[in-house]
């Protein structure tokens, strides 16, 4: 486009533009159908004659209204260029951002080919993308920030625009879900009966949502998505009940606690192993409650919405991310092909736990559990078939000489020093005692807490004392090995299991019962089984060394050493209604050790958030559902805090979350006007004479209450 220039005249002076429109752009395309991109500019310079004769537009009268004229032309062949076709609402718009750029009134330097032409989503046909200045900053701010609050009134396209950049970075796989959600206080007690399921009560309120995303995404595959979980679309009270009942169990550096004995700033123990502070601990009342059960026997109790962390055989087999499905999601599609569907992540090092003083060298003790006799009414002995056993016991038990009495057996005797008292407690024999061991037999054993609740180290010495003792590998073809440890006492086959789990391994036990078991032999006699065995198959992470004993660590590590132990969801089942609570922790993927070791959350990550109709939230549940956020996730939370329909009484928590959030980092609020209205004009006249009569009768905000808002026509 060719213009030319103006001297510099006094404003009173007229002024004169000429514009050439390029060949390129046929002149109906500048001027509109019946000239109607031409009178939208007439109207809006009323002072200036604009004339047209080919490809030459031609402006004469007040110098800032020709300079301004000149601008629009300049910045429609920059929209057209783009191969966008200019509107009456375009045009208009781009005079009221030059206008208000012009008179100060804006921050920035954005122009209006550069709000009308940023592109959102590409989907359908269309293109969805900003309109007005405030709107292309308010999509700015969500790529620049974690929280975005978009605050304004109907028509402003703050949610249609928040789900256009949901469904963008769902595509562009900056996150694995998106989660669709608005405080559903017209579906709460004030409706009354409704027929129905408990979703199709509260659909009518939640069908926005659901209409902007039928604009943006193939309806075919909605269902599919919203099957899978990456598409959430619920009330905000779903949002908040992911619980568990509050005396479940949760790991601790000082041992298990409730979960509702928790406390913000108490540290639980994260998924490596390693202490992670509680940020937030959330009551939510009495819930329906499931027990998820993994395929070797550990389970936990947890609501219907709690969140777990699993993938699929597809999942790992295409080097896809792990994803974050809710308890209820997965009942009844719990197999695939008769497989266990769900894969449940494991620790991925040794829980972390402080280091307790012990009486006992821990694989001493773990030795002794296996093979040694601790009834005490002789003195302690031992049990092996192999030397190495014994000359470690001895190595490691200060003043104890293991003395060999033949065969398998070893005696522990207590050394004597020159002006001994006979009467001296044999060193083992007070230990067990101060243990309470002594006088334990083999189906009454178990570890002591401070061997089980004590720094990996120990615990793996315990484990590998008893695995030397009565463990062992296990080959498989094209397996790796597994380990097999069988013991009589139930104490010590949990305790065992704990062990493994604790270290990052699984272990499934099954039963021997004794009952018309072929009897041993002892001796040349046959010797018949008193108790059941426990029978207990273990794996264990690589780097976790199982034995010390030369020749069976030698077979380990022969058949292919320790493989990646895994763990499947097995079942859910209804387990009654309990008190519940939820937390939020600080660790990187929100994960904690709940009971049997299970790792579970309760924190949305790598997800894309939406609340909407946020003036609506109170105070607490804005805070609960602004401390869900997890990591590599986004929210936007949309609002207009002139339409709150809470019960009297209650302040909107999106009123108070501007004072409290205001300037903090990665926050962001963005607030539009009723001249960002992109519905019928009349919408924009409509809002600015409700501002103008609140404000001439001293009428509070969101005292007019208006029901029934759509909140999604912002195209």
């Amino acid at each position: 486009m060719t213009q030319t220039p103006t001297a510099h005249t006094p404003a009173q002076e007229q002024a004169r533009a000429q514009i050439t429109v390029p060949a390129q752009h046929p002149m109906v395309t500048v001027l509109g159908s019946g000239d109607s991109l031409l009178r939208v500019i007439e109207k809006a310079f009323p002072g200036a004659d604009i004339h047209v004769r080919g490809n030459e537009i031609s402006a004469v009268g007040d110098a800032q209204e020709v300079a301004l004229i000149q601008r629009v032309f300049d910045e429609m062949m920059l929209v057209l260029r783009t191969g966008q076709p200019m509107t009456e609402d375009a045009v208009e718009r781009s005079i009221a951002m030059l206008k208000a750029s012009e008179n100060g009134e804006s921050e920035g330097q954005e122009t209006p080919a550069q709000v009308l032409t940023q592109n959102i989503l590409s989907s359908r046909g269309r293109t969805i993308r900003p309109k007005t200045l405030n709107q292309k900053r308010y999509v700015d701010a969500i790529d620049k920030h974690t929280i975005v609050f978009g605050i304004g009134p109907a028509g402003t396209g703050k949610t249609y625009l928040a789900m256009a950049k949901a469904v963008q970075a769902l595509q562009s796989k900056q996150v694995n879900r998106i989660i669709l959600t608005r405080p559903a206080v017209e579906a709460g007690e004030r409706l009354g009966f409704l027929p129905g399921t408990l979703y199709e009560k509260i659909d009518p309120y939640l069908r926005p949502l659901y209409d902007a995303l039928h604009d943006m995404i193939d309806p075919d595959s909605i269902p599919r998505l919203m099957a899978a979980g990456t598409i959430e679309v619920a009330p905000l009270a779903y949002m908040r009940g992911r619980a568990q009942p509050v005396f479940t169990n949760v790991l601790t550096p000082d041992g298990w606690r409730p979960i509702g004995d928790l406390e913000v700033g108490d540290l639980v123990i994260g998924s490596n192993g390693e202490p992670t502070p509680v940020l937030g601990v959330y009551p939510q009342g009495e819930k329906d409650i499931y027990r998820v059960t993994a395929q070797d026997g550990s389970w936990t109790l947890c609501c219907g919405e709690h969140l777990w962390t699993v993938r699929t055989r597809d999942d790992k087999r295409r080097n896809k991310p792990w994803r974050v499905l809710e308890t209820q999601e997965m009942i009844g599609n719990l197999r695939a092909a008769h497989a266990r569907r769900y894969e449940l992540p494991l620790l991925t090092a040794p829980v972390q736990l402080p280091e307790r003083e012990v009486p006992m060298d821990p694989y001493a003790l773990g030795l002794l559990l296996g093979d040694g006799c601790l009834t005490g009414s002789t003195t302690p002995s031992f049990s092996t078939e192999d030397p190495e056993p014994a000359t470690a016991l001895e190595t490691v038990l200060p003043d104890v000489a293991v003395r060999h009495r033949g065969g398998p057996d070893y005696v522990l005797n207590r050394v004597k020093a020159p002006g001994d008292v006979i009467t001296l407690a044999n060193p083992v024999t007070r230990v067990l005692r101060e243990l309470d061991l002594l006088r334990t037999r083999s189906h009454t054993k178990f570890i002591p807490d401070d061997y089980l609740h004590n720094s990996a180290d120990v615990r793996l010495g315990v484990l590998q004392g008893l695995l030397d003792s009565d463990g062992g590998p296990v080959t498989q073809k094209d397996r790796t090995c597994r380990i097999q440890y069988t013991t009589t006492s139930i104490m010590l086959r949990d305790d065992v299991i704990a062990l493994v789990r604790s270290l990052g391994g699984v272990a499934y036990t099954r039963r021997r019962v004794a009952a018309g078991r072929k009897p041993g032999l002892a001796q040349g006699r046959d010797v018949g089984h008193r108790h059941d065995a426990h029978i207990i198959d273990i794996r264990l992470p690589e780097g976790i060394e199982p034995f010390r004993l030369a020749r069976k660590r030698d077979e380990y590590h022969a058949a292919g050493g320790g493989g990646r132990p895994m763990r499947f969801i097995d079942s859910i089942e209804p387990a009654g209604r309990e008190e519940t609570v939820c937390i939020q922790v600080a660790a990187e993927d929100s994960l904690y050790v709940t009971q049997d070791y299970l790792l579970t959350h309760n924190t949305l990550n790598d997800a894309f958030i939406i609340l909407d109709e946020a003036q609506n939230t109170s105070p607490e549940q804005m805070k609960m559902f602004l401390t869900r956020l997890g990591f590599d996730s986004k929210i936007v939370i949309t609002g207009d805090v002139t339409q709150v329909d809470l019960p009297d009484g209650t302040k909107s928590g999106l009123r108070q979350v501007q004072e409290i959030l205001e300037g903090v980092e990665d926050v962001h609020f963005s607030r539009l006007s009723s001249h960002d209205v992109v519905r019928h004009k009349l919408v924009g006249r409509i809002v600015d004479a409700y501002e103008k009569y609140d404000d001439k009768h001293g009428t509070q905000n969101g005292a007019h209450k208006s029901r029934g808002k759509s909140g999604h026509k912002g195209k």
